[in-house]
């Protein structure tokens, strides 16, 4: 962990940027406060990422249940 002063941190924002990927970076102001730089996951994530749902089903209930909604009479389905 490196610290920085404002200025230091201002004249060097790109470098400490690159830095903050390897380590954390500490930028401390003149009255004390302290503030750190870390890296944030990256957010490219699929929408159909989601996490899985367990309800005690088998896949051979579950297609045969597809099955069955799908040779039901009565409401047509759209045509592509």
């Amino acid at each position: 962990m490196k610290t920085y002063t404002y200025s230091q941190a201002r004249n060097r924002l790109a470098g400490l940027l690159e830095e903050a990927k390897h380590e954390e970076v500490i930028i401390r102001r003149r009255r004390g406060d302290r503030f750190a730089i870390i890296p944030k996951p990256s957010g490219c994530r699929s929408p159909f990422d989601v996490p899985g749902v367990s309800k005690g089903i088998t896949r051979r209930e579950l297609l045969a249940a597809i099955r069955e909604s799908r040779s039901r009479p009565g409401k047509s389905r759209r045509q592509a």
